[in-house]
């Protein structure tokens, strides 16, 4: 659900019109549309860059992962995840919240980890990764929206 339909949302199951703090938050997305928009292209665009250049840095902090393995079937299946994780990043970012990844259910995507014997800590470490990457790709401006995003996968590991 995106920022807009949550605030209405919320205004409307209180039965009242929104607040002016409520007009002002939807002021304020507005107004940032255009920001949030070329934040969501620099990560679809450099998808591929930031996954690479991301799972470099990771390797050299945890040489021994099983994303690291030799297995390229293991490497492929890894990179794929984490570009997975660049596009809800993106999603958040155009939604103006933390919604895309509550759908996908976090809490599932970890204890999936977990079954397949993927150290946690390594998740973590691998999306730092990737937002430290897609950091050195983007303004300040432009990160302050995607890092939340960032933040909140790598707190769900």
């Amino acid at each position: 659900m995106s920022l807009i339909a949550q605030v209405i949302a919320q205004s409307d199951e209180a039965d009242r019109f929104l607040s002016s703090t409520e007009l002002t938050k939807l002021q304020d997305f507005f107004n940032k549309g255009q920001l949030r928009i070329t934040v969501a292209q620099k990560l679809a665009a450099n998808e591929q860059k930031i996954v690479d250049e991301g799972s470099k840095n990771f390797w050299s902090k945890c040489p021994k992962t099983p994303s690291n393995s030799g297995k390229p079937e293991k490497t492929a299946l890894c990179q794929r995840d984490q570009g997975w994780y660049i596009r809800l990043v993106s999603y958040c970012v155009l939604a103006g919240n933390d919604k895309p990844l509550e759908d996908i259910g976090l809490d599932g995507m970890r204890d999936m980890y977990v079954s397949l014997g993927v150290p946690l800590a390594n998740l973590r470490i691998a999306m730092g990764s990737l937002k430290d990457v897609a950091a050195g790709m983007m303004t300040g401006e432009e990160m302050a929206l995607a890092a939340p995003y960032f933040d909140r996968l790598i707190r769900s590991f």
